[in-house]
């Protein structure tokens, strides 16, 4: 069975998790695919394949930032010949990145990274629940298969798309354990926090938390990674690195005291898993795919409530060690392999 990948809206740096997990699944295809694969990408991310043979996409506009994205996007959509061109040969597809982009006549999966759009519609534009109504909501309806990242968006997927349970299926990501491992290095006083500025990531309780936690232990550093933070005012004791390579970050999180993780909302949960690979204690939101991932080894506090974060992050600078023995087993659950194994049984499905 050939089974196709279109990679084609991969923006490099821009499109957080989903980048993630899409690069994830091709690298545990890769390692450990029984099915014949093939990767399309754009001109914008030659190798985004991770080691499955790849087809580059030239006819597709190249595309290095979002609005750009938005662009190439649109222009795909309406001259999709020479795209499909370079799909013959195909028995099934798959849309990691959740757009079906070149549309066609064969069994398709989608990947759904949420519906935030739908369950906090307050934090986008019309313009852009309207464009995510068209092409994520659309694509989902038309595929053949429905993936999501957790049981979390899987019923929300059957609840607001109107999908057929049995047309969804829940399979976790994976975490990189070679990258993110427990190490030797020291704990130095710093909470970390790796997420782009978007509004649901909450930036602004986290200071409020921080400037709280600071008043009694004035050592304590917040640390910054993700593009977007550039100019943004921050308070003291704020670093902003931006966007870090991986293996910055995995030394940032052998390092760090504490992951900090206060998103008001997550389709899974991608930096408390690499952070319980790494033995880092997290303190992190008590929202619906933050506990599915991680469990009982990691702190949770209301994400709404600056004075609870603080008192929670507290908590666990005073006494790291469970959260620290902990996170290695409840990571060890979560494996690219794994992941690989569920998506060929939904590819072999489709056929």
């Amino acid at each position: 069975m050939r089974v196709g990948l279109s990679l084609l809206t991969l923006v490099p740096g821009e499109i957080g998790g989903a980048e993630t997990s899409a690069r994830g699944l091709a690298r545990g295809l890769a390692e450990a695919g029984a099915l014949e694969y093939v990767a399309f990408t754009p001109p914008a991310a030659p190798g985004a394949g991770e080691g499955l043979p790849e087809v580059a996409v030239p006819e597709y506009r190249n595309a290095r930032s979002i609005p750009e994205r938005l662009a190439a996007i649109v222009q795909a959509t309406l001259r999709p010949e020479r795209l499909r061109a370079r799909f013959v040969g195909l028995e099934a597809v798959h849309y990691p990145l959740t757009i079906a982009l070149p549309t066609l006549e064969l069994p398709t999966a989608v990947t759904v990274h949420d519906l935030q759009h739908l369950d906090h519609p307050e934090l986008f534009s019309r313009a852009e629940r309207l464009w995510r109504a068209r092409t994520h909501e659309r694509s989902a309806r038309n595929a053949d298969a429905v993936i999501v990242p957790s049981q979390f968006v899987r019923r929300r997927a059957i609840e607001l798309l109107g999908l057929a349970p049995e047309q969804v299926h829940a399979i976790p990501w994976g975490v990189d354990h070679a990258r993110f491992r427990p190490g030797d290095d020291e704990r130095e006083p710093f909470l970390l926090y790796p997420a782009r500025p978007w509004p649901h990531k909450n930036h602004a309780r986290l200071f409020q938390a921080f400037a709280r936690l600071r008043d009694e232990r004035p050592e304590l550093r917040l640390v910054l990674t993700g593009a977007g933070h550039e100019g943004r005012a921050v308070p003291p004791g704020v670093e902003v690195r931006g966007l870090v390579p991986d293996d910055e970050l995995a030394s940032l999180y052998r390092r760090a005291a504490c992951l900090v993780f206060p998103s008001l909302y997550e389709g899974f949960g991608q930096p408390p898993l690499e952070a319980m690979a790494s033995a880092t204690p997290v303190a992190a939101s008590n929202i619906p795919a933050i506990a599915e991932v991680a469990g009982d080894a990691a702190a949770l506090f209301e994400p709404t409530e600056p004075d609870d974060i603080a008192a929670v992050v507290s908590g666990v600078l005073d006494a790291p060690a469970r959260f620290a023995a902990a996170g290695p087993a409840q990571a060890r659950k979560f494996t690219w392999a794994e992941t690989a194994r569920r998506h060929e049984t939904v590819y072999t499905g489709l056929a």
